[in-house]
């Protein structure tokens, strides 16, 4: 169980690197000039940081042909990463960091709710009971509140 709690700090953590991004790519907007040169930047410093950290691991460059072997989806993420960079930066100004996080966290655990009951995408199958669904709509209710005010 100690093993655990090292995950969910290093989630929370996560967590706060997150709201961290969207507001230093928002301030980058503004700097720039352009919600789409932020976003690129960011995925150019995202790419040069994980470039130095795989060499820094030795980590070797997988075989083409195991990339071939992906799923179509498995090429996705690129792309919704960059809708979800530019998107960021234009509704953190207009709406907050606050409630778009809450927003963006209730799309989150919607989905994950989804993909767990379904076992989408390959993802391990967690049904979706009377917990969860209960712990879902206080996610609801608290975003509701928040945005409100």
């Amino acid at each position: 169980m100690p093993s655990q709690v090292v995950f969910y700090l290093a989630a929370a953590l996560a967590g706060c690197a997150f709201v961290v991004q969207q507001a230093v790519n928002a301030g980058l907007r503004g700097a720039l000039g352009s919600g789409i040169w932020a976003g690129m930047t960011n995925f150019v410093v995202g790419g040069v940081a994980i470039g130095l950290v795989a060499l820094a691991l030795r980590e070797p460059l997988p075989a083409w042909e195991a990339a071939a072997k992906a799923p179509w989806y498995a090429w996705a993420g690129g792309m919704l990463g960059a809708l979800y960079i530019v998107g960021s930066v234009f509704i953190l100004p207009r709406i907050g960091a606050a409630s778009m996080v809450a927003l963006i966290i209730l799309g989150q655990m919607l989905t994950a709710l989804a993909f767990d009951h379904f076992g989408l995408f390959g993802v391990p199958l967690h049904v979706a009971n009377w917990p969860r669904l209960a712990g879902a709509a206080l996610l609801v209710v608290g975003v509701g509140l928040l945005c409100a005010f």
